[in-house]
C-alpha cells in the first residue's frame, strides 16, 4: 500500500498493490498495522457504511462535531466519484481549503479523512457503490454540514450544476462562516 499525503495535513490517498492475473485480481484493502504506520497514527474504526447512488448525486458535505467527530476511510466498490474533504479545523493552516480525489472501482484508491473535516462526494458514473469506515459512531445531535457550493471554499465539482441531484437537507446547509464548529 502506498500512502500519499495531500496538501491537507492528515489527509492521505491510499493506492493499494493490486495483483492481477488471468483469474482477476487480489488486493489487501485494509490492514490495521500497515494503515497505522502509513498515516503515522492509530485509528480504530468502529462502523462501516455503504451507499448506492446514481449519476449526478452529490452527498455532503457532512461532518460530526465535538466528541462525536469522525475520521473516515472511503472507497468506491462500483463506479466512480469525485470525493471531497474540506478542512474545518479552526487552528489548521489549511482551514477552509479542500482536496478532491477521483475514486473508482478501477483505480481502487482510498481516501483517509481525519476528524475535523467536512466530507462529500459526487457520483460521476451511471451508478456508484460507496463504502466507508468511521472511527466513531454517528450521533444525530452532532451533525454538521457545509453548503456544497460555498463561494468561500469554492469547490470545483467539474460537473454541470443544473444536473446535480442534491437532497433538500443538503441544499440548505450553511456556508463555512455559519457552519457549526467541529470542536
Amino acid at each position: 500500500m502506498k500512502f500519499i499525503e495531500t496538501k491537507l495535513i492528515g489527509c492521505y490517498i491510499l493506492e493499494p498493490k493490486i495483483i492481477k492475473d488471468e483469474r482477476g485480481y487480489f488486493m489487501e484493502s485494509f490492514n490495521e498495522k500497515t494503515f497505522s504506520e502509513g498515516i503515522g497514527q492509530k485509528v480504530t474504526f468502529v462502523q462501516d457504511n455503504q451507499s448506492f447512488s446514481s449519476k449526478g448525486v452529490l452527498r455532503g458535505l457532512h461532518y460530526q462535531t465535538g466528541g462525536h467527530a469522525q475520521a473516515k476511510l472511503v472507497r468506491v466498490l462500483q463506479g466512480e466519484v469525485l470525493d471531497v474533504a474540506v478542512d474545518l479545523r479552526p487552528n489548521s493552516e489549511t482551514y477552509g481549503q479542500y482536496e478532491a480525489v477521483f475514486l473508482s472501482a478501477e483505480n481502487q484508491k482510498q481516501f483517509f479523512i481525519p476528524r475535523g473535516f467536512a466530507h462529500g462526494f459526487l457520483v460521476l458514473s451511471e451508478t456508484a457503490t460507496f463504502f466507508y469506515k468511521c472511527d466513531n459512531f454517528y450521533n444525530k445531535d452532532s451533525e454538521g454540514g457545509l453548503l456544497f457550493n460555498d463561494t468561500t471554499v469554492n469547490i470545483d465539482w467539474n460537473f454541470p450544476i443544473e444536473q446535480l441531484i442534491i437532497s433538500e437537507k443538503d441544499q440548505i446547509l450553511p456556508t463555512i462562516e455559519k457552519a457549526k464548529k467541529v470542536w
